[in-house]
């Protein structure tokens, strides 16, 4: 076939997929385009919220809507199409009974169920199948998913806004607001991109936040995480709001604490680790079971050094203000290192201004790679 048309209609589903990032949680952001040449790629769809559609199926229905064959069209998908019933039936048999002629997929899923059977079920029906067009930029979109289903674990992205000198706060906490409106904005968008956003208890004591998604559009709010060891959040604090998931992780029980929040809807989970704190990675794993691709950190200096200092953070997503603040609260507060080979090595990923902010991203040498 034509690379061109490759190309073209595989570009088609990738933009189409980029339409679920705030939404398809736990599920993976998937695209699909089907046509029969390069100038007719005519249907296209993408996964929806949890127990709706696939992007096969939205858009196999957006040809039939526009009174469409699609018998002996190709299908371009941004992930193998899934062969299993769970929330929904599977997509292969949708697209042999429709009559596709080929599949061109970018990349299998990790998914253990999945994992190469939807492309065998394929080509065991007659359907031809093409794999690696637009690899990287799946996985890229999808590198929670790909990270819980591989890693088994979710990933984990710490966000940070600080002055150009690395402070997060005045010494005295003061730390609104350090960025400008467009990078708060912009942080909210990748709150909602997240599953579950999370903070701890010296943040929710010292601001009451919300951390919710107000800047941005969006459908669904992602799950709150505390990690409050002595179960201090205050029963009216902000972030325990209705309207989504909440979670709070203790170390020390409080049984007439937990009943009170468990009262809110607030589900408690007691994971003791070394010297009275939560055991972060425990948390973690729990936090799979439950379906959490990325994690969104947004913490204090304190927290953020112990993610770190346990070898947790994946990303880091930095906003940097045009302003110096002195002597203040810095971005982590772990260490002190020995030697620089100790120190913690990052790959920076994009710069871009934001507003008048500077935003770097930046992974984790290797994380990555798996």
């Amino acid at each position: 076939m034509n690379s061109a048309l490759l190309r073209s209609g595989m570009h088609e589903a990738l933009v189409v997929a980029a339409q679920s990032l705030f939404t398809s949680q736990p599920n993976p952001r998937v695209g699909c385009s089907i046509g029969f040449n390069v100038d007719a790629t005519f249907a296209y769809g993408c996964t929806q919220a949890a127990g709706g559609p696939h992007a096969e199926i939205m858009a196999l229905r957006s040809a039939a809507a526009k009174g469409m064959s699609v018998q002996g069209a190709t299908a371009y998908v941004t992930l193998e199409p899934c062969c299993h019933h769970g929330r929904t039936g599977p997509c292969c048999d949708a697209l042999i009974a429709a009559g596709i002629k080929k599949v061109v997929a970018s990349i299998a899923d990790p998914n253990p169920i999945v994992a190469g059977q939807g492309f065998a079920r394929l080509r065991a029906a007659g359907i031809e199948v093409e794999v690696g067009q637009g690899a990287a930029e799946s996985r890229a979109l999808n590198i929670g998913f790909f990270s819980r289903m591989v890693r088994k674990t979710p990933w984990v992205r710490m966000k940070v806004a600080a002055s150009l000198d690395g402070q997060t706060a005045l010494l005295n906490g003061q730390s609104q607001w350090i960025t400008g409106e467009a990078a708060r904005a912009d942080g909210h968008a990748w709150r909602a991109r997240s599953c579950a956003v999370l903070t701890g208890i010296g943040t929710v004591l010292a601001d009451n936040p919300l951390l919710d998604v107000r800047l941005v559009p969006t459908s669904r709010q992602p799950h709150v995480v505390i990690v409050d060891s002595k179960l201090e959040t205050p029963l009216d604090a902000h972030i325990l709001g209705a309207g989504r998931a909440r979670f709070i992780y203790a170390a020390a029980p409080n049984d007439a604490k937990k009943a009170a929040l468990e009262a809110l809807g607030v589900t408690v989970v007691y994971l003791p680790g070394p010297g009275g704190k939560v055991d972060l990675p425990a948390m973690l794993r729990d936090l799979t079971q439950r379906e959490v691709n990325e994690l969104h950190v947004e913490a204090g200096h304190k927290l953020n050094g112990s993610f770190i200092r346990e070898g947790l953070v994946d990303e880091l997503l930095l906003y940097m203000a045009p302003k110096l603040l002195g002597v203040g609260q810095g971005i982590a507060d772990f260490g002190p290192l020995q030697t620089l080979l100790d120190a913690t090595p990052l790959k920076f990923v994009s710069t871009d201004l934001v507003g008048d902010d500077l935003r770097i991203s930046a992974i984790v040498n290797g994380r990555d790679q798996f």
